[in-house]
């Protein structure tokens, strides 16, 4: 982990809100320090409410000059109940901004064309979809993230509000809060220090 100072907040634009919990998540991740990446709200984004993807400017940069960029639902709508980023707790949206770093670790170890084949595996492939964000959840945890990791899922899973329908699409593709208990009681990976 690296301080807050040794980011480069050059290459990071991260808005107001969301700028504690996004230099919080980035603290974990040194190896993204000299990457370009926007922290950008968006108005609606399908089933989902965040989403890591390269810039279309930099998508033929090749691996090491690509910039990314995090989408975030302006209202996060989870069925019928909707949050706005001030509603959700600051370790819950540091998890959740942890989660997409480590989709972004997972993209920088990939090929324009392979990234390309990804996306496509992405839309059609529901083993992939259960492939891609694990590897998002253990990127994170690897990097000791853990703790926030187990905060996000407990959010979802715990929340009355939420259907069982979208809890059981949590479950089955993304790592549980046991799972990740299991991978930080391990000691294979980092424990984290939550601020």
């Amino acid at each position: 982990m690296i301080s807050a100072e040794e980011i480069n907040l050059s290459n990071k634009y991260i808005p107001e809100i969301i700028r504690k919990e996004a230099i919080t998540a980035l603290r974990y991740f040194p190896e993204l320090k000299d990457t370009e990446i926007r922290f950008q709200f968006k108005k609606d984004i399908k089933k989902s409410t965040m989403q890591a993807q390269p810039t279309w400017a930099s998508f033929f940069k090749g691996k090491k000059g690509r910039g990314y960029i995090i989408l975030i639902s302006k209202k996060i709508k989870i069925d019928q109940e909707a949050f706005t980023i001030e509603d959700i707790p600051s370790d819950v949206i540091t998890g959740w901004l942890g989660h997409e770093l480590g989709h972004v670790m997972d993209y920088r170890n990939r090929s324009s064309l392979g990234m390309v084949f990804f996306g496509i595996k992405y839309l059609f492939s529901k083993a992939h979809i259960k492939e891609v964000e694990r590897a998002a959840d253990t990127f994170a945890i690897m990097h000791g993230m853990g703790e926030y990791i187990i905060k996000t899922k407990n959010f979802i899973l715990d929340h009355a509000q939420i259907s069982e329908t979208y809890k059981k699409r949590i479950r089955s593709f993304y790592m549980s809060p046991e799972e990740v208990m299991e991978l930080i009681n391990d000691g294979a990976f980092k424990k984290t220090a939550t601020s």
